[in-house]
């Protein structure tokens, strides 16, 4: 099917009967269990659909799979598996690839909850089989990673380590990650400039028009929040405000819409993208990547 045709079902039903469908499963995902290659089958079928090809295999697999789904020219590629295996895959479709349907499959699933709320991945397919809308993602670029969700820069980000450790039931581990990522947001400072605007915070996040409030979804621009906290009682307030209200109503927290945002420091600046961690330069150059990609999603949850 040509890009064209798929583009003109952007805003509107699309008759998926039409499409070259292609669907990538991440075995070593949590939700990923041994059904899920026969149920995606049974749940295509039921909509009288077949998909020229699956694939299935661990994380080490996952980029030659991705890399073969281009050879079979998809018009739709649906993914099951986490954070990193979604962001490859968004990042491989780009603007004018196969739409993307990326189901929730890890631990944290920050771009299917964006798009599919608290589906799980069984209910996010039939509910976007059942009533298909193509939506055009804008996400961003942090030194050449793309990330479609949100970017965290700075001390916080190593919460994602204290997860982990979780997850593994290392309670001491847990405890100690976070007690060392708490310490270093509030000792480490991260100069940053948004525009015109330049000054000092403890930890900055970008988000993407997908998940940010204060954007609506066709916004080519970035939100850009700097957390300026002083001490424990800054920090114990933001975490109250974002629990129960807003974090953007906190007076530590600076924000703008962008394009671009710079953020420097004297050591190398931790960062959490989309879920993923990661160790960026001392200097980090954040800049909108406009259609990014197009998802496929339920129309009623557009």
């Amino acid at each position: 099917m040509a890009a064209s045709a798929i583009q003109r079902g952007e805003g509107a039903r699309l008759d998926l009967r039409a499409l070259r469908i292609g669907a990538l499963l991440n075995t070593s995902s949590g939700s990923c269990d041994l059904k899920a290659e026969e149920d995606v089958k049974a749940i295509l079928e039921s909509e009288g659909l077949s998909p020229v090809r699956v694939w299935c295999g661990g994380g080490a697999d996952v980029d030659q799979a991705v890399a073969d789904s281009k050879s079979h020219e998809l018009d739709l590629l649906i993914v099951l598996g986490g954070d990193g295996t979604i962001r490859a895959a968004a990042e491989a479709c780009g603007s004018s690839g196969p739409l993307l349907m990326p189901l929730p499959g890890g631990t944290m699933n920050m771009l299917p909850k964006a798009l599919y709320g608290d589906f799980n991945w069984r209910e996010a397919l039939k509910a976007t089989l059942a009533d298909p809308q193509v939506q055009p993602v804008h996400g961003a670029d942090a030194n050449g990673h793309r990330f479609f969700i949100a970017a965290i820069l700075g001390g916080p980000s190593k919460m994602a380590e204290a997860r982990e450790a979780m997850r593994e039931h290392d309670l001491a581990g847990a405890v100690e990650k976070g007690v060392a990522a708490l310490r270093q947001a509030l000792t480490t400072d991260l100069r940053y400039r948004f525009g015109n605007r330049q000054d000092v915070a403890e930890s900055v996040a970008v988000l993407c028009p997908l998940t940010s409030r204060s954007l609506s979804n066709d916004e080519e621009v970035l939100e850009a929040a700097a957390f300026k906290v002083e001490g424990a009682g800054d920090a114990l307030r933001l975490a109250w405000n974002a629990t129960f209200r807003d974090w953007r109503e906190d007076p530590t927290v600076e924000r703008a819409k962008v394009r671009t945002a710079d953020v420097e420091s004297d050591e190398l600046i931790p960062a959490l993208l989309d879920g993923e961690t990661f160790e960026m330069d001392r200097h980090v150059h954040i800049e909108l990547a406009p259609d990014a990609f197009r998802a496929l999603r339920p129309a009623d949850a557009a």
